[in-house]
């Protein structure tokens, strides 16, 4: 896996807060001959997602030390199996392992609630989407692990696509005015636009954009709105999005629309439980 050199930059501003001057504690209690073998193990079920950027962490402290990976990125994982065996210098070891861990720990758990969300929809066809509800710089790996999970990605910044949301639609004097005026700007970007109530879907046909959203609708109001926009002629892509949960995202895919879009997947997973142990 190629990191890019963004995330490299990423990894060596998150080293550098961590360790800062030296790890104290390892430089005092350890010999700098010292080497050692250690083993990452999950003590959860698990998808993995990051194994790349969790070597990148290690190359950057110690580029000797080797990983040996017991498993690939997307697999899935029982309660204390093994991720991967690493050997090098143990100091090297212990200063890369929190930064490392928090890092695969994190990916591991956005890529294990989504394959969950994918699952509960496996018999729809429909895709879960990520939102651009991410951490702060880490956007790239988040995104990353939502693949990993089975999801697929959504717009990656406000640079790549148009998402005419309530503010832009009030500031440029309604839908269809705000459609026009970025197709005439962007007109090789997709567009899509946000709606609310089946009035605003309605407006939301007159326009080309290329996906209309459901924003928080009702799962009734979700049935009508797909069907309204199923008979016209042009058929833009509906998507789902607000208040997604494993509860209700089921009902909502048996709507009929096209994309389900979660933020909940990168903004609220919990982190996989991991452990890096050195072996005697």
């Amino acid at each position: 896996m190629k990191v890019p050199p963004k995330v490299k930059q990423l990894i060596g501003i998150a080293l550098k807060e961590d360790i800062g001057k030296g790890d104290v504690t390892s430089l005092s209690t350890i010999s700098k001959n010292s080497f050692s073998k250690a083993i990452v193990t999950s003590k959860q079920v698990a998808v993995v997602a990051g194994l790349g950027f969790f070597g990148e962490v290690f190359r950057q402290v110690d580029p000797a030390i080797r990983i040996r990976y017991a498993v690939k990125d997307s697999q899935r994982v029982r309660r204390g199996e093994e991720i991967c065996q690493i050997k090098g210098a143990t100091r090297g070891i212990l200063a890369a392992e929190r930064v490392a861990l928090n890092i695969l720990q994190r990916l591991c758990g956005i890529a294990t609630m989504t394959s969950e969300l994918v699952k509960l929809v496996s018999n729809y066809d429909v895709k879960v989407m990520d939102t651009r509800k991410t951490t702060p710089c880490m956007r790239y790996m988040e995104k990353y692990a939502v693949r990993m999970g089975g999801g697929a990605n959504h717009r990656f910044g406000l640079y790549d696509a148009v998402l005419i949301k309530d503010n832009h639609i009030e500031a440029a004097g309604g839908i269809v005015n705000a459609v026009q005026k970025s197709r005439k700007a962007y007109p090789k970007l997709k567009i899509e636009v946000e709606t609310g109530t089946l009035k605003d879907v309605k407006e939301a046909m007159r326009t080309d954009a290329d996906v209309i959203m459901l924003d928080n609708m009702s799962v009734v109001s979700m049935k009508k709105a797909v069907k309204m926009i199923h008979s016209q002629g042009r058929r833009p892509l509906v998507e789902a999005s607000g208040n997604i949960t494993p509860k209700n995202i089921r009902s909502v895919a048996s709507t009929g629309v096209d994309i389900i879009s979660v933020g909940s997947i990168t903004h609220s997973a919990p982190s996989v439980d991991l452990s890096l142990s050195i072996l005697k």
